[in-house]
């Protein structure tokens, strides 16, 4: 039986830390996976904080990656008869990412893209507003905030510094919470 091919297309998943980001590219993977289409997962070698060879949730959810040092090695590594890729902490990787992002739909490949839509502070984080803009599809997801318990769409740092230039520290529970709006405090730790 003949299937026409796809037109690729992006979609990103967003939202604060611990809000299921990871989980959610990891699910939309192996459902493909399922479907018997070839995918293929890509991080940044600077995230090793669960595996150095797997994209992790915070909950050990799993699915094989190669870390990368930079979003252009995609476009080398990437397989012709892939038919899905998996981005996480895309927040991580330089604006080449989105020309990636791009290269790969056009070429009819499901791109599932996950990161931090904002850095600790609240403000937009790296390649993340230009991968929005570009995307077919967008999925922000929320925490629950640890103080009050309301919807959390903010990333609370608790423990390094709070200065701009100090934007990418990799942690999890040890330096990060997840804070509703009001709760949210980007000038102090905690």
């Amino acid at each position: 039986m003949y299937h026409r091919a796809l037109p690729g297309f992006i979609e990103v998943v967003c939202g604060s830390m611990f809000s299921g980001k990871t989980e959610e590219l990891v699910r939309r993977c192996k459902r493909a996976q399922i479907g018997k289409q070839k995918v293929q997962v890509f991080k940044p070698k600077i995230d090793d904080r669960y595996s150095k060879d797997h994209v992790q949730s915070h909950d050990a959810n799993r699915l094989p990656s190669i870390a990368i040092e930079n979003a252009r090695m995609i476009l080398e590594l990437v397989d012709d008869n892939t038919r899905v890729v998996g981005i996480d902490e895309a927040q991580f990787f330089d604006e080449g990412v989105v020309e990636v992002a791009n290269k790969l739909a056009y070429r009819g490949m499901r791109v599932i893209v996950a990161g931090l839509d904002m850095d600790f502070r609240g403000m937009p984080f790296g390649p993340m507003p230009r991968l929005l803009a570009v995307a077919e599809n967008v999925t922000k997801l929320s925490a629950i905030c640890v103080v009050c318990g309301a919807p959390a769409s903010r990333t609370q740092r608790t423990a390094g510094s709070t200065e701009a230039s100090d934007q990418v520290a990799v942690g999890a529970k040890e330096m990060y919470e997840a804070r509703c709006r009001f709760c949210h405090e980007p000038e102090t730790l905690g």
